[in-house]
């Protein structure tokens, strides 16, 4: 008894002593990396939007059209199925990861018959018989102690490996209802285009017909019906440019939506609507949550982080203990019985000793991954912020050159009633006035321009701040990682 408590003492200690030993190379935890909390915008001169975009931001437009389109997009996109089997994806792994904690228990029952060699170590004409039966039925609990937290940092790892597949799926959803608005909205403009180019194209023919007559009656070189019939030309040019246009911002859209273009709904023109200026107050400070590709990368750097506490964690000895009862029996008639009980209890420990600098290496590219997720979230801010800026300012530039073109419609409008006045008084004739109307359509066509330029800007504006998401620290976060360096939560983004 002295002999084996001996020999067990011996074994605990050297068993200890290499436990010492593989741990002695361990690279310290990890602490936060520092990330941004703020978007750079510090000196963008803007306006103040009033508000951030809400969630169906669309709808602002009053466009009942549009809110059908949208509505089918985030039903039957497969842009957006994508994204959302992504995230399937992910939860799954999570649920996979959480597994792998705490007790498992798995049952065993089997039946076999065996017939034995005449010619093994124990011929069967010893034993008496060829063939015999074996029955098992038992339970095998198993349980991992996990005292370093590997699994419990993995399976963290990928909880937030799924938050950021579901940041991945609003910033998805963002970018499909900006392509579906941007799209419609520019069909919408060829529309206002088309229709004054058919009045471009009616007073272009006016002044083409006047020109004939003036040439056949010899008033005028045939030079000046040819450049009459080469601004004509070039009016069906642009109604033909801007129809074709048209069709493929149909078939666009009906690309968005999954459908073929003669299963869009039939649109109806509509006049463009107004934008505002500016951009929401502290747009520096809450961009960072209003931003699903934001929230998608913090949560990235979240999970490399646990990934690194993951890595660590192999350089300690691995502890588990299985135990196994059941019953066992070569008779089947005696398998219920008492003395066909049978019990084992196997305590393991695994020692990492020497892996030819495996636990190094995989310690060294967690590190690698983690520097990238950080230089990936830097990155993702400063884009926001240019994008951002751009948008806004753009916008302010649109604006301006909005009240200048306005000023040449004003303009032009009081050359067209002159024109007009002085052809009523019998003192010019026809082609003053209808040069002047023109000139009108013309500075009109370049307005619809400015405007569906004004249109998508904004649009764009709305994709740059946000969208509507929103995340919500408050209701996921973790209580139980004081290292978080990201303040978690989920996304306020409406679902259709």
């Amino acid at each position: 008894m002295t002999h084996a408590l001996l020999r067990g003492r011996t074994v605990l200690a050297a068993a200890t002593l290499l436990a010492l030993a593989a741990c002695a190379g361990t690279p310290n935890r990890l602490g936060s990396p520092t990330l941004r909390d703020n978007v750079p915008l510090a000196g963008l001169q803007a306006p103040v939007r009033p508000g951030w975009p809400a969630a169906s931001w669309w709808r602002q437009y009053d466009d009942p059209q549009l809110d059908g389109l949208m509505d089918r997009a985030m039903r039957q996109s497969p842009d957006l199925a994508l994204a959302q089997s992504r995230v399937q994806n992910a939860d799954q792994s999570a649920r996979l990861a959480a597994a792998q904690l705490g007790l498992s228990v798995n049952g065993n029952a089997q039946v076999s018959r065996t017939r034995m060699s005449d010619h093994g170590l124990i011929p069967s004409k010893f034993l008496g018989f060829s063939w015999y039966n074996q029955a098992d039925l038992g339970v095998q609990l198993q349980y991992d102690f996990d005292w370093w937290g590997k699994k419990r940092a993995t399976m963290e790892a990928a909880l937030d490996q799924a938050h950021a597949a579901e940041a991945q799926r609003s910033a998805a959803a963002l970018a499909i209802q900006y392509a579906v608005a941007d799209t419609y909205f520019g069909w919408q403009a060829d529309q206002a285009r088309l229709q004054l180019a058919d009045q471009l194209l009616a007073t272009q023919q006016q002044l083409m017909h006047i020109a004939e007559l003036r040439v056949r009656q010899g008033v005028d070189l045939p030079d000046e019906a040819q450049k009459a019939g080469a601004q004509l030309a070039a009016v069906r040019e642009m109604r033909v440019a801007l129809d074709g246009s048209a069709n493929i911002r149909r078939a666009a859209l009906a690309s968005l939506l999954g459908v073929t273009p003669a299963q869009l709904p039939q649109l109806k023109a509509r006049p463009l609507p107004t934008v505002a200026l500016g951009i929401p107050a502290q747009a520096g400070l809450d961009l960072i949550a209003r931003r699903p590709d934001i929230a998608a990368s913090r949560w990235q750097v979240e999970a490399a982080l646990k990934q690194t506490d993951a890595a660590r964690a192999e350089f300690f000895p691995d502890i588990s203990i299985t135990a196994l009862a059941g019953l066992s029996s070569i008779d089947m008639g005696k398998l219920l019985t008492a003395g066909s009980r049978t019990f084992a209890l196997t305590p393991a420990l695994h020692l990492p000793i020497f892996n030819g600098g495996a636990l190094e290496a995989n310690y060294g590219l967690s590190r690698a991954q983690l520097d990238a997720a950080v230089a990936q979230y830097d990155s993702t801010v400063l884009v926001a912020a240019r994008e951002v800026a751009t948008q806004a300012l753009g916008a302010e530039q649109i604006a301006a050159r909005q009240h200048e073109q306005q000023a040449q419609i004003d303009a032009d409008q009081q050359l067209l009633a002159s024109a007009r006045a002085r052809m009523h008084q019998g003192v010019r004739d026809a082609r003053e006035s209808l040069g002047a109307q023109a000139q009108l359509l013309q500075q009109r066509d370049a307005a619809a321009q400015l405007q569906a330029q004004a249109l998508s800007t904004d649009l764009a504006l709305i994709k740059a701040l946000g969208g509507g998401y929103r995340d919500n620290p408050s209701a996921a976060a973790r209580t139980e990682s004081p290292s978080s360096s990201v303040t978690t939560g989920v996304a306020d983004h409406e679902r259709h």
